[in-house]
Formats: C-alpha cells, structure tokens, sequence
C-alpha cells in the first residue's frame, strides 16, 4: 500500500529547507566584490540617496547573484561571475574615484557621468585591459589626464567633457580603437598632438589649447567626421588639407585666433566633398572669402562671420543649384553689392550679412535685416579709398 500523499509533501519540504540552509556559493569573482566595496566606500554616504542605485549596494548579498530583487538592483552588470560594466545614475554622488577600480579587470564600460566625483582620475586605470568605454563627463575631476590612459587598447569612447582637467594632451594616438574622443569644458592648455587615426569624432570645445592646426595632428585620420574645437586659442592659418579629409562632414572652429583660411575645390572621384557644416566665426581671418566653398556640394550651413573678412561675396556663394541654406557673414568688411542670386527666390538662404560694408542689400530680405558699417568705418578699413 503506497504511503498517504501528505508523506510526500512532508518529506519534500523538508528537503526544501534542509537545501535552503546550505551555504551559498558567491557568484561574485572576490577581487570584483573588493573594489566594489571600495568604490563604494570612497562616495560620501550623504551623496547616497534613498532611491539610488547606490543604495542597493548591500554587501550581504552578492553582486552578481540573479535575481536581483533588493540588492544591486542596479549600476552593475555581470557576465558570469565578473563584473563588466559599472555605470551609475545622475544621483550627485560626491566622492573620489578609488585606484581600486583597476581590480574591475574585465570591465567594459565605466560611466559615472553626470554626478560630482572629483579629485585626480587615478593613472591606475590603465590595468584595465577590456575597457572599451570611460565615461566621466559632468563631474569636477581634476588635474592631468594620465598619460596611462594611452595604454587602453581597448578603448572606443572617451568622454571626461565638463570638468576641470588641466595640463597638456597626451600623446593618444596609440588608441587605434578610439573612434569618440570629448574632453571638451576642461582647463586643457598647449598644443594639438596627434589623434587618434581612427576617430569619427574629436570635440575639445572650451578648453585653453593653442598653436597652429598641423596636418601631423590629423594625419591618416580617414575616418573623421566631426571637428568641434571651438572656444579655445589655436592660431596661424586653417590650410586647405583640412576641408579635404576624407570623411569631414562638421566643423566648428569658432572663437579662436585663426588669421587666415584656404580652401581647395574637392578633388574628383573621392569621398572628399561631404561637408555639411562649417563655422569659423569669431577669428581673426584676413583677406578675400573662400570661393572654393561653394564647390562642396553637401555643405548646407556656412558661417564665417565676425572676421576681416574684405572684398566682394563670391557670386558662386549663390549661384542656381547651389547647396547652402544658411550663410552668416555678418560683422565683416564685405563690399560691393550682393550677388543677386540671394534674393531670386530660388535657393531660399537665410542668415545675415548685416555690419559689412555692402551696398545695396535689400531691406526686404532677411539677410540684410542687421544694418552695415557706417561708411566712415568703412572707408578707413580700405584706406580712404571708395568700397569699390
């Protein structure tokens, strides 16, 4: 006669808790459990709120234990028994970055962006070889950016924009996977050394950094697509290699001290020509407008304004068929009359051409909406001779 069913269900639960009581096997490599616990640590506990991802990080349970109902319920993702990716919400968390993060040495990303760790970024992140994203940008880090940081080999995005890095760029061209580099709102100074060869995008915007733009810089940068260096203090001349990189599409060099600008007409048969949008306003530049900026036929936007700029807007600036859709030239010295193009009405253009030394511009169009100089300034810049 088989045993009454409620033996079975006796017997079951009894080895249901007999199980439950064994201890548990930690799922967490330890050395990953030990820098969590000092990264942890090194965050002031009043940053910390109630509701923040930090504040599931409770060392009695393990971090990479599944499923995570109470504890790490985020900021940490694992694969197996390792940390991969540590990557915290925008609470405000205020503290140091431990030089134990370099015990996280199968991490793939790290992004503390968006709260206010500070103090230096420890050079001993460079024992983290699968790396492939740091993400720091909108802290208060400080001071250089450790050299180390060349030795990421792994690294394809590098983002530390908005803090308060000083001291020159190191030398990061040995970054072969480096294909987003933004270190822009720092206190960066010195000149450009050379990039990284694989770039898509370079931003450096608002820092200190000086010099001439140098084709060893940009040398064999095939693949870059975005320039935004505006807001620093390069000088000398923008040469005309650099509009013919292959893969430019965005530039941004406003608020510099460039004297002077020369652009070639994009050779035939290759990728070059895929400008899109260019703004050197606020320079220093001297002499005659580019003509050769008309033969780039994707450039939409160009804006050259608050220069030294002299002399007549190139009619092939609105010639029929022409790309651009927004052009500022204003705060120049242009003369002469505008190319009546502007005003046909078949290649609407806005922007302005305001505070030159033009004649005739239409007060009906938008682009002459911003009066010209006075004529006194304007013949004093031409040495008292006629604008014409």
């Amino acid at each position: 006669m088989p045993p009454p069913k409620s033996t079975f269900s006796l017997l079951f639960f009894f080895l249901l808790s007999l199980s439950s009581s064994l201890p548990v096997r930690s799922a967490t490599f330890p050395a990953d459990v030990a820098a969590l616990r000092a990264f942890k640590s090194a965050v002031k506990p009043a940053s910390i709120a109630p509701t923040s991802c930090l504040a599931t990080w409770n060392f009695s349970a393990d971090p990479c234990a599944v499923p995570r109902i109470t504890h790490f319920t985020c900021g940490v993702t694992c694969s197996g028994e390792r940390v991969v990716q540590l990557t915290l919400d925008s609470q405000g968390y205020s503290g140091a970055l431990t030089t134990f993060i370099s015990k996280l040495t199968q991490l793939i990303t790290l992004d503390l962006g968006d709260n206010n760790f500070y103090g230096p970024i420890p050079s001993s992140i460079s024992s983290l070889p699968n790396l492939r994203n740091l993400i720091l940008r909108v802290n208060s880090f400080s001071g250089p950016l450790p050299p180390s940081i060349a030795t990421l080999a792994s690294l394809e995005t590098l983002d530390l924009s908005r803090n308060s890095l000083s001291g020159t760029l190191p030398n990061l061209n040995s970054l072969t996977g480096l294909t987003r580099l933004d270190l822009s709102y720092n206190k960066l100074t010195g000149s450009l050394p050379r990039l990284p060869p694989n770039l898509n995008e370079l931003a450096l915007k608002a820092n200190s950094l000086s010099g001439p733009l140098t084709k060893s810089s940009f040398g064999g940068l095939t693949r870059l697509m975005v320039v935004e260096l505006s807001e620093n203090s390069f000088t000398g001349s923008l040469e005309s290699w650099f509009f013919l990189l292959p893969s430019l599409q965005q530039v941004n060099l406003a608020k510099n001290s460039l004297t002077s600008v020369a652009v070639a007409k994009p050779p035939a048969n290759t990728n070059a020509g895929e400008l899109v949008a260019v703004d050197l306003s606020y320079n220093k530049m001297e002499g005659f407008l580019p003509a050769n900026f008309a033969k780039y036929p994707m450039l939409r936007s160009l804006a050259l304004s608050y220069n030294r700029f002299r002399g007549p807007i190139p009619w092939q600036y609105s010639k029929k068929g022409s790309s651009l859709r927004r052009l500022y030239l204003d705060g120049n010295y242009l003369n002469r009359s505008p190319p009546a193009g502007f005003f046909s009405g078949e290649g609407p253009v806005s922007g302005s051409l305001g505070d030159n030394c033009l004649e005739s511009c239409p007060s009906s169009s938008e682009l002459c909406l911003k009066p010209q100089k006075p004529a006194s300034i304007c013949q004093q810049a031409y040495g008292g001779k006629p604008k014409s």
